[in-house]
């Protein structure tokens, strides 16, 4: 499954309706973003508009606010991406992406988790 990238400041927001479950109640999705990097409500109101017209929530009027829902999974959008990232920087190349990984900062426990992890077929 192809999920198209989104910009940072609608990824931030999807990581704060995935953060909040079933039921992102509006008011809280602007807690929690406000919380990290102060946007404007009207901001934060846009970018739930913009991640409605995409198909990544829907939008359900409770009263005079709205609860949002993820129709797209954390899980399928990290694994569409990672995908695209495999195929695009790495051009489908395994040790150009493991050379990347191993420069990227990640410590050797990580690696070492990630290794456990693939050695069991967990992944």
């Amino acid at each position: 499954m192809s999920i198209k990238r989104l910009p940072d400041s609608e990824l931030e927001v999807m990581q704060a309706v995935w953060e909040l479950g079933d039921r992102a109640p509006r008011a809280e999705v602007e807690r929690m973003i406000q919380d990290n990097n102060g946007l404007a409500q009207t901001t934060i109101l846009t970018l739930l508009s913009r991640l409605t017209e995409k198909g990544f929530i829907r939008a359900e009027k409770e009263g005079r606010s709205s609860v949002y829902t993820a129709l797209i999974s954390r899980k399928d959008y990290l694994a569409s991406q990672s995908r695209r990232f495999f195929e695009k920087l790495c051009g489908g190349d395994i040790s150009a992406f493991a050379a990347a990984l191993s420069g990227s900062g990640i410590s050797r426990e990580d690696l070492a988790e990630l290794r456990d992890l693939l050695e069991r077929t967990e992944l």
